[in-house]
């Protein structure tokens, strides 16, 4: 997993989807029919939007049943169980080694897992609302600027927004 120490927000890069398919095909290859998919979530899936220049990855799986064998084929290529980090339904992941994978984020869901669900409709609004999308990243970009070395303080600031655009993927505005 990649600590921030340095928050970067870079404009959107046309080689993300190139770079997450590379890590995908990685993944789907140790998984197997274990990964019931391998979706690209996070600002780097949605086009055009600026983004910490960081692939996020949710491989979805069946069920919690599965978990066991996924997280033992995971450890098997790299990757290290850190659990849930404080989201139910979602298994984060890091590793220290993958020079020739674009840096990424790794999580593990079930298909049913609300965590899951939010990475989507997120992902998917945003990717359906380009003036959505391009005030957000406009508001990622500021938050950069005003805290380069403050992750927390990056996070805080683009918060309001991102509970902007949750409530309208709910349907709360």
């Amino acid at each position: 997993m990649v600590r921030t120490k340095h928050v970067v927000v870079e404009p959107y890069d046309s080689r993300w989807p190139k770079a997450f398919q590379t890590i995908a095909g990685e993944l789907q290859a140790a998984l197997g029919e274990y990964a019931a998919r391998i979706e690209h979530v996070g600002s780097t899936s949605v086009p055009g939007l600026a983004a910490k220049p960081v692939i996020d990855i949710d491989v979805v799986i069946a069920d919690r049943s599965v978990f066991k064998v996924v997280k033992q084929k995971l450890r098997a290529i790299g990757y290290v169980h850190e659990g849930d980090l404080g989201i139910p339904g979602r298994e984060a992941f890091c590793y220290t080694d993958k020079p020739h994978l674009q840096a990424h984020h790794l999580y593990v869901c079930p298909q049913d897992s609300e965590a899951l669900r939010n990475h989507l409709m997120f992902r998917d609004y945003l990717r359906a609302h380009p003036r959505a999308a391009e005030r957000y990243g406009r508001i990622k970009l500021e938050a950069a600027r005003l805290y380069p070395y403050d992750i927390d303080g990056y996070m805080a600031y683009k918060a309001p927004c991102i509970e902007e655009i949750f409530a309208l993927c709910y349907g709360k505005s």
